[in-house]
């Protein structure tokens, strides 16, 4: 679920983007930012088992202000995040089936997930999700064994440089991979798998790893791309470049290779809606949950939640919908470049609070003494707040350039 979730079409594209321009000079960023997303699931998760408290709970602990940002910010991502996964599942189908627009192939996406989500349990949508892994790891990767990788300019690309103009393209590699606010729902998803105790710590951290190694494959699977096929040219901006790989694809090697790549484009962009219209509701219903106590109450643990949200709770299903028809206006301004400015300025925003709040809670005294961060944790989540900051003052000015 993390690596599916949060793994987009959006991440492909800018890997697949700074391959082109640097080559296999900007892996060793990739590495970085599966390493830095690893360390901020991992507390999440760790937060969640041994704390016995959701990451809104711990919120809350915060003061008001924590949850009045999270529900403000959750309200106006969710309105663009919807047309921005629906937009980017409909593209590659469009491009299988022209005689559907994007923009209905697009609000059939939404519709199908909103199905799933609403109807399915947790155990479902993770096997559908598991299957459109496959199909991610069989294109996307075998995209990236067929164009022949150099694995001597991949041994050189592991030792950190700088080319000149490339200092965003790194920050971008580092901060985006692996998602942004579906990062927190991670800990709903080990409640969803019965994982409630430290006890399931090991299991937590060896799921975490896989999942960001996989997260880490797919990534420099379309930076070997970049680096080999499209080399020096002046790749599309947003989601048609993905479109504009397929037909490079086909040009070089046939239409049957454009085929399978646009299915697995599909799978990318898909498997990110599904993720999303699942992982965020559950924050959300956690969140309306918490936002209703008193400040007299007191601290909620998992069991509260449990027996009070969930996939069932009226603000969880509200969220859904929230997600899927309000932004389905957003589908007839075609306008996909200017949403997908925006989407990425709304998330470099959302991961310095992340960071900050799960250093601030990890260290806490009320924490129990195995889920306490240790150097190493709080070394990299530190760098995590540091990154993802100047990502976020960057972003916020960019849009007022």
């Amino acid at each position: 679920m993390a690596a599916a979730t949060g793994v987009g079409a959006g991440d492909l594209v800018a890997t697949m983007v700074a391959g082109s321009k640097y080559g296999y000079t900007l892996l060793w960023a990739v590495l970085v930012g599966t390493v830095f997303k690893l360390a901020l699931a991992e507390a999440v998760g760790r937060f969640h088992l041994t704390s016995g408290r959701t990451i809104l709970s711990g919120w809350r602990t915060l003061g008001r202000w924590a949850l009045v940002y999270f529900g403000a910010y959750a309200l106006v991502w969710g309105f663009v995040y919807g047309a921005t996964a629906m937009s980017s599942s409909g593209l590659p189908l469009n491009a299988l089936f022209p005689a559907v627009s994007v923009r209905y192939w697009a609000i059939l996406c939404g519709l199908i997930g909103l199905a799933l989500v609403w109807f399915g349990r947790y155990s479902v949508i993770e096997k559908i999700m598991t299957v459109l892994v496959g199909v991610m790891f069989v294109t996307v990767v075998g995209t990236a064994i067929m164009v022949a990788p150099n694995l001597a300019d991949m041994g050189s690309g592991l030792v950190p440089r700088l080319p000149d103009g490339s200092l965003v393209y790194v920050l971008g590699l580092v901060g985006g991979v692996g998602g942004t606010i579906t990062m927190a729902a991670y800990g709903y998803w080990t409640l969803a798998k019965g994982w409630r105790s430290s006890g399931w710590l090991s299991m937590m951290r060896m799921d975490n790893a896989v999942g960001y190694i996989t997260t880490g494959i797919f990534v420099i699977a379309m930076l070997v791309v970049g680096a080999e096929l499209l080399a020096g040219q002046q790749v599309v901006a947003g989601d048609t470049g993905l479109l504009f790989l397929g037909d490079k694809l086909a040009a070089d090697y046939g239409q049957w290779a454009r085929i399978p790549f646009l299915i697995g484009f599909f799978a990318v962009s898909f498997t990110s809606l599904i993720g999303v219209w699942n992982g965020v509701s559950l924050l959300f219903g956690d969140w309306w949950r918490t936002w209703q106590l008193p400040s007299s109450a007191p601290e909620q643990t998992t069991e509260d939640y449990e027996r009070t949200a969930g996939q069932r709770s009226p603000a969880f299903r509200g969220y859904l919908l929230w997600l899927t028809f309000p932004p389905m206006a957003l589908l007839f301004l075609d306008k996909p470049f200017q949403l997908t400015v925006i989407y990425g300025a709304l998330g470099a925003m959302f991961m310095p609070f992340l960071a900050g709040t799960l250093l601030y809670l990890l260290n806490s005294r009320r924490m129990p003494a195995e889920g306490r961060s240790h150097w190493v944790s709080n070394f990299l989540l530190g760098l995590c707040l540091a990154l993802f900051a100047y990502l976020a003052v960057n972003e916020f000015v960019g849009l007022f350039d």
